[in-house]
């Protein structure tokens, strides 16, 4: 995991983020209503963070300390817009959430958050399988309801967690998130 330094990574982020809008759009799954999301991945002051192996972008997001994201409680390490690679294993995810909760133990935050869409209801196919892979990797599911874009969501919570030996499966040259400073991109 790194934080997304060049335009050229900014630019590869916001590829990948197109890419898997499109994935879900030709499989009729949610797509975020707001326009332009890869131009927040261009966005410097955004500070993206990629996970990479062998050189291949694999996902990326944007981490943020502690926003004001309107349910949860205490401070929390916020994982936004989290977008991978089409068609890849759950690996991705499994690997997000040990980095996850590993780096918000080492940013003193208790709690790492994170929204995902759920079209008409997180109880209907195939949200819901996506939903029970999250929780057998340990995240929470709280309440469903409109998220910080206004989307139908599901909020999760996962606890910060330390991971010895972790960094040998996964490095991290992640910058510490900054507090969200209301830099969202053009809608």
């Amino acid at each position: 995991m790194r934080t997304l330094r060049t335009d050229t990574e900014r630019e590869e982020a916001a590829v990948l983020v197109r890419d898997r809008q499109r994935w879900l759009t030709q499989r009729d799954l949610p797509v975020p209503a707001r326009a332009d999301i890869p131009a927040l991945f261009r966005n410097p002051q955004m500070r993206p963070a990629g996970m990479f192996e062998d050189g291949k972008l694999l996902a990326c997001m944007i981490p943020q300390r502690d926003p004001d994201i309107g349910w949860g409680e205490g401070p929390c390490l916020f994982l936004g817009d989290i977008h991978t690679l089409p068609d890849q294993t759950d690996d991705i995810t499994r690997l997000i959430t040990l980095w996850a909760s590993d780096y918000a133990d080492r940013l003193d935050l208790p709690h790492v958050r994170a929204e995902t869409l759920t079209g008409e209801s997180p109880q209907t196919e195939p949200t819901a399988v996506f939903l029970r892979r999250l929780t057998d990797v340990g995240w929470h599911v709280h309440e469903s309801g409109p998220g910080r874009e206004a989307d139908l969501v599901t909020r999760l919570e996962l606890a910060a967690e330390h991971r010895p030996g972790l960094s040998a499966l996964i490095g991290c040259l992640v910058d510490e998130p900054q507090p969200d400073l209301g830099v969202r991109g053009s809608a």
